[in-house]
């Protein structure tokens, strides 16, 4: 579990820039002297380049050596976000981040494949487990720690925390990391054929939907807290959703490997994300009472992506890496059109409140086809 510790640490490095950003929109759109709506677009662009860097990094790559591309990827990760700090204005954030997004979309599916291939079957759900509690405490750590970066040194020495971690596990992982290369790349009719396979294909629907909803929501959380009466800071509640994370994260992996039914472990976490969602708005007058759901919304977030990593590595044994980052392809896609959508249902008056509602309702479409999904398995048996 050793190298496996080496890339948690490069995903706790893309799970501070990829969610701290969020907290950060108040003090970007002061800096830029734009609004909310648009400042968001920051985090669609980001998550877009991240969808799309996955899966074709995953075809132009494989059959490389691991290490060296991982290596590389962190230092695009890793000076893109220097380059964040120092942009002189908006536009060049956007390709700077879009850029940031590139080297985290190539790093990220491919440390989830490298961390299974390192452990044995019956210790490969704590592995993606450890892989995915990286990204969550550099969610619950990173997120907070940003935040208190940014009020004393500004939202841009907060970036420039993030290419110093990612710099320290680019050292990591060059210095220490076994050299062994990725599998053969499939050929172009075995990728058409994972593509149009209707199992794949419905486990990455299911990601897409709950990304458009968890992901693209939580790009507006600091805007629906800052509209709550009562709630004079914000950090406690970016610390529930993290704390959260990191149970979700690491505990999920000891079910799978426990029960060996993970199509049932993310139908039940994909009822309680829903459940935690819908009930946010109803918390909105009791600030008290909002911890709960955000700590669910976390947790239930988190867990739900080392059943679907799972599922695919089961379903395509031989192509692991184009499966795995075909999934977070999805994952960010969603992002990315959460982030989108929800900015420009903001633009056009809807209050920020009213934005977990349709989240829940998301989620609640992703249960009914992870349902589908388990009677038509269980059919075939």
């Amino acid at each position: 579990m050793k190298n496996v510790l080496l890339l948690t640490i490069g995903m706790f490095a893309l799970g501070f820039d990829a969610y701290v950003v969020a907290g950060l929109l108040p003090e970007i759109s002061n800096a830029f002297n734009i609004n909310d709506s648009q400042a968001g677009q920051i985090v669609s662009v980001f998550t877009l380049c991240y969808a799309l860097a996955a899966p074709i990094f995953a075809a132009l790559l494989a059959g490389k050596s691991i290490r060296k591309i991982l290596v590389f990827a962190l230092a695009i990760f890793s000076i893109a976000n220097g380059a964040s700090a120092l942009v002189p204005n908006f536009s060049l954030l956007l390709i700077t981040r879009g850029i940031a997004g590139i080297g985290a979309g190539l790093f990220s599916p491919l440390a989830s494949v490298a961390a299974s291939s390192l452990v044995s079957e019956q210790k490969r759900g704590r592995a993606l487990g450890m892989i995915l509690g990286g990204m969550s405490t550099g969610t619950v750590v990173g997120v907070p720690l940003g935040l208190m970066i940014a009020k004393y040194v500004g939202w841009q020495g907060t970036l420039w925390s993030v290419a110093l971690i990612g710099f320290i596990g680019l050292i990591g992982v060059a210095t220490s990391f076994p050299d062994f290369s990725t599998k053969a790349p499939p050929s172009l009719r075995q990728r058409l054929a994972m593509m149009t396979n209707k199992h794949v294909l419905a486990i990455i629907s299911i990601t897409f939907i709950a990304s458009i909803a968890s992901l693209g929501l939580y790009t507006y959380i600091a805007s629906i807290l800052q509209n709550v009466k009562g709630v004079n800071h914000i950090t406690p509640y970016f610390w529930a959703w993290g704390i959260g994370g990191i149970v979700g994260s690491f505990s999920i992996g000891t079910l799978i490997d426990r029960t060996k039914r993970p199509a049932i472990l993310l139908a039940s976490i994909l009822a309680i994300l829903s459940l935690a969602m819908l009930a946010l708005p109803f918390t909105l007058k009791f600030p008290i009472l909002m911890f709960l759901p955000i700590f669910l919304w976390g947790a239930m977030g988190w867990a739900s992506q080392a059943p679907q990593q799972h599922a695919l590595l089961h379903s395509q044994p031989n192509h692991g890496e184009a499966a795995v980052a075909l999934n977070s392809s999805a994952n960010y896609l969603g992002s990315a059109a959460g982030s989108a959508v929800g900015g420009i249902a903001l633009y056009m008056g809807l209050s920020p409140s009213q934005l977990p509602f349709a989240a829940g309702s998301l989620i609640l479409a992703a249960l009914i086809v992870q349902v589908i999904i388990i009677y038509s398995t269980n059919n075939r048996k």
